[in-house]
């Protein structure tokens, strides 16, 4: 998820007709780009900026108590092995409100995540949840419902656990009320302050993942015969893992993994050459006199996070002093594989480097897949806009 793109604009129904009907570029509107959408709703204060900063901007939490209240609709392009979009509303936007567009808002396919302060009285937000998912998923059936139980890092396991059957029990009564109790929700306890918010984030953006499956299997095949304990497959920069192997996720094998691919990105920002490196000598490969000074200064950096030129290189070992052995390699620029394996197994390491080089492979002709479906999506799209040649030029 390396590239970032902001803007802002609004849903309003007048101004996106007129805009389609002006003839606008496709590819390059917001409200029609078909790829899956994170939509950010809940009450002011809820924290959903907070969220976003902190897993796509690796902004220190404690920074975020500094951020301004979001007046308008904020959308974000993330690009990594899958791409979507991040829309953040505000709190205050009715968006049921018949001056914006509910298809242009839910239509798409994607995941809407509620995000509940757990420290506040909730009764608001539960019904603000119900209003958005009971008119949400008749606009979009296929859409995700997620519930981020947020802020509980200051509450007690015991507190956390009862409010979050409160809330769950009282969202699934009133479903069922309105003869929507068939509508999938699922309910996390997230807080900025730990893990908890890249795990939660890491379950929806794998049910947004069509090729889950197959990810789930190669990384399956590899540990049965590497001998490896655990095996995650990291988004590098937001810390978001896009899938692990079919056995049980344990808080702190994952918390450990983690932590490690923060080791590597520090080392990574020292030795290694950055993206605005190669945006660098990709503008003036001969004059670096004529570098913008917002690139040369690193402000043109709206991405979250770095990505080296070496990143599908990276490679590192760690030995516990439990027995376990922490052992990292990168896929690709995107994505990097964490494993825990036993030091005794790790004695094999040829075969371990072997099987990791079968890995990559198949995971390199998923990518060319998936790239070759969005190809054909896109020419479809064109072709079906009236835009033959943008088509064949493309």
């Amino acid at each position: 998820m390396s590239n970032f793109e902001g803007d802002e604009f609004n849903l309003h129904t007048a101004p996106v007709g007129d805009e389609m009907g002006n003839g606008g570029d496709l590819t390059e509107d917001p409200v029609h780009d078909h790829r899956p959408r994170l939509l950010l709703m809940g009450l002011r204060r809820s924290g959903k900026s907070s969220i976003q900063k902190v897993v796509f901007h690796k902004m220190p939490a404690n920074e975020t108590l500094f951020l301004e209240s979001t007046s308008k609709v904020v959308r974000e392009n993330i690009t990594s092995f899958v791409d979507f979009q991040v829309w953040d509303f505000p709190g205050q936007i009715d968006y049921f409100d018949p001056a914006f567009d509910s298809n242009v808002i839910f239509g798409e396919y994607g995941a809407l995540i509620f995000v509940i302060d757990a420290q506040d009285d909730y009764i608001d937000a539960l019904q603000r949840l119900h209003q958005t998912v009971t008119r949400a998923c008749r606009v979009n059936p296929e859409l995700t419902f997620e519930v981020f139980i947020h802020k509980v890092d200051a509450l007690s396991d015991e507190y956390k656990i009862d409010t979050q059957r409160d809330i769950q029990q009282r969202t699934t009564d009133e479903l069922a009320d309105e003869g929507l109790e068939s509508v999938p929700i699922s309910f996390y306890l997230t807080s900025i302050y730990d893990h908890s918010i890249f795990e939660a984030f890491s379950k929806v953006i794998q049910k947004l993942i069509p090729q889950l499956p197959t990810l789930e299997t190669l990384l399956n095949i590899l540990c049965s015969n590497s001998g490896i304990e655990k095996a995650f497959l990291f988004d590098v920069n937001s810390k978001i893992y896009i899938a692990t192997d079919s056995s049980p996720v344990d808080m702190q094998s994952y918390e450990i993994c983690s932590d490690m691919i923060d080791v590597i990105i520090d080392l990574s920002e020292i030795y290694g050459r950055t993206n605005t490196y190669r945006l660098i000598n990709d503008l003036c490969p001969n004059d670096k006199s004529q570098i913008p000074p917002a690139i040369a200064n690193g402000e043109n950096s709206t991405n979250y996070g770095v990505i080296t030129e070496t990143a599908d290189e990276a490679s590192s070992v760690i030995k516990l002093n439990n027995g376990m052995v922490l052992c990292l390699r990168g896929v690709n620029r995107f994505l990097a594989l964490v494993c825990l394996l036993r030091a005794d197994n790790y004695e094999k390491h040829g075969l371990i480097e072997y099987n990791f080089h079968c890995f990559k492979q198949a995971i390199a002709e998923v990518f060319d897949l998936k790239r070759r479906n969005a190809d054909r999506f896109r020419q479809e799209r064109l072709r079906m806009s009236g835009n033959p040649e943008d088509c064949t030029g493309g």
